[in-house]
């Protein structure tokens, strides 16, 4: 029997099927890897024809900034919020016009990038994803002070605030996403840090999880998996991910309780459970440490046939030989001992 592709691989994985080897994505270009990478992101090209490798803004205005050291990683410019008053939001935040766009045009423009690009829609699995999340755009309208006590001071606004932009982004949606035909759907928002989420629960269902839930539902109808990115200790969301369908979730950060996660969620399929933190993190951790530690991981995390090496050291890739030297290295496990996990 011959090896699915990258895309089959991990596609099956939603459906419990165990892949043929340990999948490998790495949030962004790597020059390392040897072959396919299993999954990719698409979606309406106008929504970030304003922002560059540079920055450049939102649909919204924000403005984003970005640096060598950061490996490129955007964030909204410091100290140059667009919004100071959550109850004057509709003065400021002003959906575009998107009356005279030929939906199907773009997408075949969109996908005709992804292919120059190098990316083959047989070999790697395409996920439709329209923004960086709900909660993440508040607070890149408001900054984290503001934005957060928007959400205990006057959540009726916030949540007014939070349906408008998710009828807009809906409403983009179902006027595209069939030209796109995605493998998955893609839902992104950063709900946490690295030690508490950053809103509650409650909070959570009443404000978020309405918008994340109808986004689902466009995968849901056509059939699709669903596919949840949340950074930091998140593990409080998973039963509500779960009522509107997630399957997958990266990038599982170590801070979360994984082994009850697995016990309790045992067919979602996790992307990630490996961070270069403690003695990863030294510019002095041996190749063979770090290595080691990676395999380890997949040791532990793999043997179910539902998981996924996600990561990546992000850095200046450019001069600091620590940083291409780690993802060096992550890169050669995962093409060495991940490939051949299955078969031992």
């Amino acid at each position: 029997m011959s090896e699915r592709t990258p895309k089959q691989n991990f596609l099956d994985m939603a459906k419990g099927i165990c892949p043929d080897y340990i999948p490998m994505y790495s949030y962004g270009p790597n020059p390392f890897r040897t072959d396919v990478a299993p999954n990719g992101m698409i979606g309406p090209g106008f929504l970030n024809e304003k922002r560059t490798p540079q920055g450049g803004y939102d649909i919204w205005g924000v403005h984003y900034v970005v640096n060598r050291e950061s490996g490129y990683s955007a964030l909204p410019e410091p100290n140059h919020f667009i919004l100071d008053d959550i109850t004057k939001w509709r003065d400021v935040i002003k959906a575009p016009d998107i009356s005279g766009i030929d939906w199907e045009k773009m997408a075949r423009q969109d996908l005709e990038n992804l292919k120059k690009m190098g990316i083959d829609r047989e070999q790697t699995a395409l996920g439709f994803s329209m923004h960086i999340g709900y909660f993440q755009e508040l607070m890149g309208f408001m900054g984290f002070t503001e934005g957060l006590c928007a959400i205990f001071e006057e959540p009726e606004e916030v949540k007014a605030l939070m349906e408008y932009m998710s009828d807009f982004y809906c409403q983009v949606a179902a006027n595209c996403i069939d030209y796109y035909q995605p493998d998955f759907i893609q839902i992104v928002d950063d709900t946490a840090a690295w030690g508490s989420p950053f809103i509650s629960p409650d909070q959570y269902r009443e404000l978020f999880k309405p918008c994340h839930a109808k986004e689902a539902q466009f995968g849901l109808d056509r059939g699709l998996p669903i596919a949840m990115h949340d950074c930091g200790k998140c593990e409080c969301f998973i039963d509500d991910w779960m009522d509107f369908g997630v399957n997958y979730w990266d990038p599982v950060q170590v801070c979360n309780n994984l082994d009850a996660v697995r016990a309790k969620y045992p067919d979602l399929v996790l992307c990630g459970a490996w961070d270069a933190v403690g003695p990863l993190a030294s510019v002095n951790v041996s190749e063979e440490e770090f290595k080691q530690s990676i395999m380890d991981t997949m040791d532990h995390y793999g043997k179910d046939g539902k998981y996924v090496f996600a990561a990546w050291i992000f850095g200046d890739m450019e001069t600091d030989e620590v940083v291409r030297n780690k993802n060096r290295w992550m890169t050669e496990v995962c093409m060495d001992y991940g490939k051949k996990f299955y078969r031992r």
